[in-house]
């Protein structure tokens, strides 16, 4: 049956192109939504292995506002169920939601690869980065969205730096970033010495998240310069409201892509039965039940759906790939990545699209009379 209903497709071959090209621009739509929602719920969705919490400025949002003095160090370092603590300046080309964000983070050298044991540089040298103040150690996806190679040098944000390396990493965060010496950008975005935008800290287990947070918060209540602190998920799904509102809104865009894939297969595959009902009151004559028939349609449908849906998913998958479009807002990033469950998603979708749209034609063919059928002219 899915052999005859292949043949039947291609014997009109520029109906089925075209109603397949419409199935693929609109799943195409819908790949690009399902990625953008899921890179969401990567990255905001808390785990049992979420041991990171974020120390920031207490009612302050984007990097340039958030300011604490680095002497807090030590002071968090000394708090039960602390495991690791890091300082970072950061310097943003733009606190808003957009699409193009350049972050640079800056960090002491020798705490780097003791807080990050999963970033692993695959172009250049961590020991090229640590020899050259102005040097950067540029994130994977950072570096090929801008067209970055090691040596190469850049300029963003009034700061001019050197690329020492490409670096890779588990957490999209590092690589749509560019790591600098900590003293460098403290002195090229004029925060001065002895002053960063936030502490990540590493604990324990995810279960002393909360208390150590609290700890932290009273901590420092009394002080000058007080602290909001949050596990870095939530600090995540916190602070980028307006990133999180944008791509909330696509979830219509999905399903309007959805209902117009369902719309386009359903007219298609009516008009197919619509054209051939001679054909099918000859098939009948020769022997094919109602569900024969109602099965050959059903399959024309699912073949037009799949081979078009999987055209469209297949493009996605590749276009955001090779771009590497991010998101960013209030100086964090969001790396729109495909990955397998959004490119077999978007093959289930489109399977099940196709089938439910040539239902109804199906039934329409299986009850056409079978003697007005052969007297249609």
């Amino acid at each position: 049956m899915l052999s005859l209903a292949l043949k039947n497709i291609f014997r009109h071959r520029l109906r089925s192109f075209l109603t397949m090209a419409g199935v693929a621009a609109g799943m195409f739509l819908f790949t690009a939504v399902e990625t953008m929602q899921h890179s969401l719920a990567r990255v905001t969705r808390a785990g049992a292995d979420d041991t990171t919490l974020v120390v920031y400025r207490e009612n302050r949002f984007c990097p340039a506002t958030s300011r604490l003095p680095e002497h807090y160090l030590p002071t968090i370092e000394k708090i039960e169920g602390v495991r690791e603590v890091i300082p970072i300046q950061i310097a943003v080309n733009n606190c808003g939601a957009s699409l193009d964000v350049i972050t640079f983070r800056g960090v002491p050298a020798e705490n780097l690869r003791r807080y990050s044991p999963g970033l692993s540089v695959i172009d250049g040298s961590f020991e090229a980065w640590t020899r050259r103040s102005d040097s950067a150690l540029v994130g994977q996806t950072f570096a090929q969205r801008r067209g970055l190679r090691t040596g190469d040098n850049f300029e963003a944000v009034g700061i001019n730096v050197h690329v020492a390396g490409i670096i890779q990493s588990k957490e999209s965060q590092d690589n749509n970033v560019a790591y600098v010496h900590l003293p460098f950008l403290q002195q090229a975005s004029s925060v001065g010495l002895g002053t960063v935008t936030q502490f990540n800290v590493k604990v324990d287990s995810s279960d002393l998240l909360n208390p150590v947070a609290q700890e932290i918060d009273d901590t420092f209540r009394a002080d000058s310069q007080p602290t909001a602190t949050r596990p870095e998920k939530a600090f995540f799904a916190e602070t980028a409201k307006q990133m999180i509102e944008l791509i909330g809104f696509t979830h219509w865009l999905g399903l309007g892509a959805v209902a117009a894939v369902l719309g386009l297969v359903a007219n298609a595959v009516l008009l197919i039965v619509r054209g051939r009902v001679k054909e099918t009151a000859v098939l009948q004559t020769l022997g094919f039940s109602q569900l024969r028939i109602a099965s050959l349609v059903a399959c024309e449908g699912l073949l037009l759906g799949l081979l078009g849906g999987a055209l469209g998913v297949i493009a996605a998958f590749l276009f955001l790939h090779w771009q590497s479009f991010t998101l960013g807002n209030e100086g964090l990033t969001l790396a729109i990545t495909p990955g397998p469950a959004v490119l077999l998603k978007g093959l289930l979708v489109a399977l099940v699209l196709g089938l439910a749209a040539s239902l109804y034609p199906a039934w329409r063919a299986s009850r056409q009379p079978l003697v007005e059928a052969l007297n249609t002219a």
